[in-house]
Parts: C-alpha cells; sequence; structure tokens
C-alpha cells in the first residue's frame, strides 16, 4: 500500500508571511497539530506546529535576576528565534521532514517514528504540496480487513515470483493479520525473502512460513 492510497488531498497551509496569532486560530478552528508552510508556488517550506506556537510561551530570564541566573535561563539561539517570531517563517521548523506519494506506508511509518513526527507532508518530486500523510491515516490503514491485505499480498508474490522467474502457485491464508505462506518455490533465497516482503505490507500482524524450496541456492 502507498502513501498515495492513504493520504489527504485537502490540507490546511499558511504562507510564511501568515502571522502566528492566525496560525494558532487555524491550528486551534481546525483541531490540527500542524499544518505545512507553503510559498507561492504551491512548495513546502517547512511546518509549522502546536509545539512551535507553545515555544512562544516559554518562559524569560527575568530581567532583575542576577547575571547568572540570566545565563543558564537563556535559551539556545534557535529557541531565541522562535521566542521573538511574528511570523510563520519566523517560528516553522525547517526544513519541513516530507515523502513522496509513491513511497510505502511502511516506509511512512518508519520514518515518522524515525523523525518522531505526527505528519509527513507529500509532496511531488519538485517539492510541491501534493496533500498530508499522518499517525491516524497509518492506523486507519493497519486497520483494514483482511481481504483487502490478501489481495496486496498476492498481487506481491506474483511481482516477486515474476522477477525471480518462478511461476509455482502458493497458498495464502490470512486471519486478524496473520498470514500463513504455503507452497514451493525453486530457490531457497526466495523462500527466505517471500516472508519478509509481506511482513511489510500494510495490516500484516505477523507471517508464518511454510514454503519449501528446490535448489539450495
Amino acid at each position: 500500500m502507498r502513501v498515495e492510497e492513504v493520504m489527504s488531498h485537502e490540507v490546511t497551509t499558511v504562507g510564511p508571511d501568515t502571522s502566528l496569532k492566525e496560525a494558532a486560530r487555524l491550528l486551534a478552528g481546525r483541531r490540527v497539530s500542524g499544518m505545512p508552510v507553503v510559498d507561492g508556488d504551491g512548495a513546502v517550506v517547512g511546518v509549522i506546529s502546536e509545539a512551535d506556537v507553545l515555544a512562544k510561551e516559554r518562559a524569560r530570564p527575568r530581567e532583575h535576576a542576577s547575571m547568572l541566573a540570566r545565563l543558564l535561563q537563556r535559551p539556545d539561539p534557535q529557541e531565541e528565534e522562535k521566542l521573538e517570531a511574528r511570523l510563520v517563517g519566523e517560528a516553522m521548523t525547517s526544513p519541513a521532514i516530507t515523502i513522496e506519494p509513491f513511497w510505502s506506508v511502511s516506509a511512512a511509518a518508519e520514518r515518522m517514528l524515525d523523525e518522531e513526527v505526527n505528519r509527513l507532508p507529500v509532496v511531488s518530486l519538485d517539492g510541491r504540496l501534493l496533500g498530508i500523510v499522518t499517525r491516524a491515516d497509518i492506523v486507519r490503514a493497519f486497520a483494514r480487513k483482511d481481504a483487502d491485505i490478501e489481495r496486496e499480498i498476492r498481487e506481491q508474490l506474483e511481482l516477486q515470483q515474476a522477477l525471480a522467474g518462478d511461476r509455482q502457485p502458493l497458498d495464502v491464508r490470512i486471519a486478524a493479520g496473520e498470514v500463513t505462506l504455503k507452497g514451493r518455490v525453486r530457490r531457497r533465497m526466495d523462500a527466505e525473502a517471500l516472508p519478509q516482503v509481506i511482513a511489510r505490507v500494510t495490516g500484516v500482524v505477523g507471517v508464518r512460513s511454510e514454503i519449501d524450496w528446490d535448489e539450495d541456492l
């Protein structure tokens, strides 16, 4: 399953010249935790999130505190810049962490976890915004029906066997996301690789392989 199959096409966006106050109103009004920031050509230049707005509320060093206390309380230069921000372009996180529509949903999930983000703007190869995919979108995809998962598994098996030049039929059974593969392939390396490929299909919980092989290669 690819990102383009689960992403949202209608995306709330702002420009870098939008006031931070207006961005906060949009975040609250649309009940979203973050929005892509796009330039006049529709290219993603950053993301403005609740965390970026919250940075404005970070406690500043007290005017009459001692010099040592002021130094200890002083934020790093990037945080200090966010404290002074008035516009989205001054407060946003940039560059944005994005993904292309042809990436797999599992790859999108991996990127979200690795980068510790809740959403990924989906962009074309030239950086223009096409949509957005969120953790909630991926959870919904993971919860899809066994019949839909099985259909994708069979397509993957056909593709992999065609690439390997092996047309021997394989049996697929799935229950509550647990997949069982049975059959025979020509090479041992293919028997070992197929379960790994199927395990990355969105919605698969686990794979049990009973695939045998003819050649120990």
